[in-house]
């Protein structure tokens, strides 16, 4: 299997990091992965319940590559449809 796609969106706001979140996946193709780097809190709970209601399989990575308050990282399937 091939890396994913990488996107690190640690410091863009909300809904900003969705859109991009949305763009970066629509090029790739069905059951790629795309590795986004981001805001834990809001911007993590924003990012994947959006992906995830668009049919998209969200995960987060654990344990967090990144130290405490530095940002979380979530691995996304984009989704066959």
């Amino acid at each position: 299997m091939s890396e994913p796609v990488a996107l690190d969106l640690r410091g863009t706001p909300c809904p900003v990091n969705f859109i991009r979140a949305r763009l970066a996946l629509e090029p790739l193709p069905p059951g790629s992965l795309l590795r986004i780097d981001l805001d834990g809190g809001e911007p993590e709970q924003m990012v994947s319940e959006g992906l995830r209601s668009e049919g998209h399989d969200v995960q987060r990575v654990e344990p967090s590559p990144f130290a405490p308050g530095e940002g979380v990282r979530l691995l996304v399937r984009r989704d066959g449809a």
